[in-house]
């Protein structure tokens, strides 16, 4: 497995070498051992998470107040554009975005330290995604800017075919801005 760094620090990628044959494939999805070369111990992760959605879909941009959560994200079925956003206040990448695709060809992995939002949209018919994430979900610490704020200006690569009723509610980057920084 090799593991790369993102323009935006402290997020990496982690890239599994599946084994073909005439069956198919066999891959590690998750290796202690390499994690905690990279600063990340196993017990790091509380809980897994997976979504189906379908082509066009757009989840995001979503993110936790406090000390934020901690995420491995990976798409284990189709292919999605994975965006990231630095919300962490005294961070030099702070506002910055980067984009990524996971799909179930390289099987990347994304790691995603606490203090980001994250979002995606569907590129294939249908698509699944997982999620290893440090800490159980807690709704009272959610946080969500909207997917079109021109502010952040993210280019999606498809027509967004649908958003979640909180997603089409979410704020604006001018006014999550305004509460972290305080």
């Amino acid at each position: 497995m090799r593991v790369e760094s993102c323009a935006l620090a402290g997020v990496l990628v982690f890239v599994p070498e599946p084994h073909h044959d005439d069956r198919g494939l066999f891959t590690r999805t998750f290796d202690t051992k390499i994690a905690a070369e990279h600063g990340l111990a196993a017990e790091t992760f509380q809980q897994d998470s997976q979504s189906r959605s379908r082509s066009g879909v757009l989840r995001g941009m979503h993110g936790r107040s406090g000390r934020g959560e901690a995420k491995l994200v990976r798409c284990a079925r189709g292919a999605v554009h994975d965006v990231l956003v630095d919300i962490r206040p005294g961070s030099a990448t702070f506002g910055r975005q980067q984009a990524f695709r996971l799909d179930d060809v390289e099987f990347a992995h994304l790691y995603v330290p606490p203090g980001f939002l994250h979002g995606f949209q569907v590129l294939t018919e249908y698509a699944d995604v997982c999620y290893r994430i440090d800490r159980p979900h807690d709704p009272a610490e959610d946080l969500a800017v909207r997917y079109d704020d021109p502010e952040l200006a993210i280019e999606w690569p498809l027509a967004v075919t649908l958003l979640s009723a909180r997603d089409a509610a979410a704020g604006t980057w001018a006014d999550l801005v305004a509460s972290v920084r305080g």
